[in-house]
């Protein structure tokens, strides 16, 4: 194999693990149906990841076969020596059905070797799988004698005594790992190699190489390409093919534009639905009042954008009563930051281990952003429980556990913030929102007096250019809610420019109207409540309003 030092990082692990014999079959999972540089000159080329392997790393390998169950067994190198097989002249239709063409490997491999111990070639043999996971899948289905059986030969490939002795190497190609079957993926005599997405420097040099294929498209100087492969890191290299193959169609350069929409895109399709991908426009600016907190949270935004990272928070907690702009605050937070935000959507599965292969999938995109944040909302019903019940089949506890240690990685501080968004934080695990995972709790709350309730309704109004002015709040004072969350106050300003527009009020009495007939959609009860569990949780009291100082003793 290779060793080249311009070799990507899991491919440098892959060949040390090989060449000192410590592995001879690699599970490799990820990013593992993109596309890959095959070669620094010129015309550069991608391909998939049999070719980059095949051209890359088994250059000194006599015979490399695939198999993948639409194209049967392929003679992918030394189609002539693998001729040589006798088995081949009374069988010369290789089986295309998993169990038939898994057999017959390996009745090849173990023929090889044979003949090698009685004295004939030596030849270097490589073997990869590819979708692993269609005909050797995760026991969702319960008990399965023939995918049992297929497991047990793949796994000997790396076990057998007479197999390992032969320079074999086999290489099983997979989505997560939680769709392979047990026997693989926890086969401790193979290596798992995860395969992850292009980072900002893998990017530089796959734009460089392709400048000679795509010279208008990407026609920079070469800081301009830094900018690019900066921005696009955690998007597909199929993506940006496609993208360089249309602009260079109609012969026009990339713009800034291109790639966030590019990255964007990719990362929603790569990340299957699972996620969505945000890049908020917002910023603390936008925020009305809590002037302690945004100097907290500026604080810790430029710590993290100086580097200097040990005081900045793995997480945030987000926590208030519904309607109180949790989501807004992270939408502005992240929008200071300038970092992108990726928010968990549905991410559990009715299949077993589907649930746990969509957790891994959403690990390896965030991964691959770099310094990005992870928005949880709803966190106490999505981020599942330390002691599930039986009606999930433990799926809960799984996800629980996958998440805790995720969220607890030292590996992350500095890159990855977790922001957890609930009305009900007490139902959240308390490991999952202890320091070291959520550092920051930060309640969200409606306002407290009739003043603050009048400057958020008139900062709403005016935005859409509806003008109260300051002296109205004496002739509004009685009607405004002493507890108004942003919500609620967006709903009233729509109401309230809605009625200028159609029935030619002013903005005071259009105002006016809309307190009078105002009912709140949560109750007192519900309100206090929700307050009191925000107002506990918070790690700092500064993070409190004054008129809410009085829930601490309470």
């Amino acid at each position: 194999m290779s060793a080249e030092r311009d070799l990507p990082r899991w491919c440098r692990d892959l060949v040390e693990l090989y060449e000192s014999d410590a592995a001879s079959q690699f599970i490799l999972y990820g990013n593992v149906d993109d596309r890959f540089l095959l070669s620094d000159g010129q015309p550069a080329r991608l391909g998939s990841l049999t070719d980059f392997l095949r051209e890359t790393l088994l250059g000194a390998f006599d015979i490399v076969i695939g198999y993948d169950v639409g194209n049967g067994i392929r003679i992918e190198k030394g189609s002539d020596l693998f001729a040589e097989w006798p088995y081949l002249k009374e069988n010369p239709q290789l089986p295309r059905q998993p169990r038939g063409a898994i057999e017959t490997l390996t009745h090849y491999f173990r023929y090889c070797a044979n003949w090698a111990r009685a004295g004939g070639p030596r030849r270097r043999i490589a073997c990869m799988l590819r979708s692993t996971h269609l005909f050797a899948p995760s026991l969702q289905a319960g008990f399965n004698a023939d995918t049992n059986a297929l497991a047990v030969l793949m796994r000997d490939w790396s076990s057998d005594g007479l197999l390992t002795e032969y320079p074999l190497a086999s290489f099983l190609a997979t989505g997560t790992l939680s769709d392979l079957h047990p026997l693989l993926a926890r086969n401790p005599r193979a290596a798992t190699i995860e395969i992850p997405l292009p980072s900002a420097d893998d990017y530089l040099k796959t734009l460089t190489v392709l400048t000679g294929a795509y010279p208008v498209a990407l026609g920079r100087p070469q800081a301009s390409l830094q900018a690019a492969a900066a921005q696009l890191a955690g998007a597909s290299v199929s993506s940006v093919e496609r993208l360089l193959r249309t602009l260079e169609h109609r012969n026009a350069g990339w713009t800034s534009a291109d790639l966030a929409e590019l990255k964007k895109r990719s990362v929603e399709l790569d990340g299957e639905g699972l996620i969505e991908f945000l890049q908020p426009e917002r910023t603390l600016e936008d925020v009305h009042g809590q002037e302690p907190l945004k100097k907290w949270l500026r604080q810790d935004i430029a710590l993290w954008q100086q580097g200097d990272v040990d005081a900045v928070p793995k997480g945030y907690l987000l926590c208030g009563p519904v309607g109180t702009g949790k989501t807004f605050m992270l939408e502005c937070l992240a929008g200071e930051a300038g970092v992108p935000v990726v928010r968990l959507k549905n991410f559990r599965d009715m299949w077993v281990g589907s649930t746990e292969g969509n957790l891994e999938k959403i690990f390896r995109l965030v991964h691959a952003l770099g310094r990005c944040m992870v928005f949880v909302d709803e966190a106490d019903q999505a981020l599942g429980r330390r002691q599930a019940g039986s009606s999930d089949s433990g799926t809960s506890g799984r996800v629980y556990g996958m998440i805790a240690e995720e969220m607890g990685s030292s590996h992350n501080r500095g890159r990855i913030v977790w922001v957890l968004a609930s009305s009900r934080p007490d139902l959240i695990e308390v490991d999952l929102k202890r320091p070291g995972r959520i550092d920051v709790k930060i309640p969200i709350l409606p306002t407290s007096s009739a003043e603050e309730g009048f400057e958020l309704l008139r900062a709403l109004c005016s935005r859409r250019r509806v003008g109260v002015q300051p002296e109205a709040l004496d002739a509004l004072r009685a009607h405004i809610p002493a507890r108004l969350t942003p919500g609620a106050a967006e709903v009233l300003a729509v109401k309230t420019y809605r009625l200028v527009r159609t029935e030619n009020l002013s903005p005071l009495d259009a105002l006016r109207r809309c307190l009078e007939d105002y009912r709140p959609a949560v109750s007192d009860s519900v309100m206090d409540f929700q307050i009191q569990l925000a107002i506990g949780e918070a790690s700092d009291a500064s993070f409190i309003p004054e008129a809410y100082r009085k829930h601490l003793s309470g």
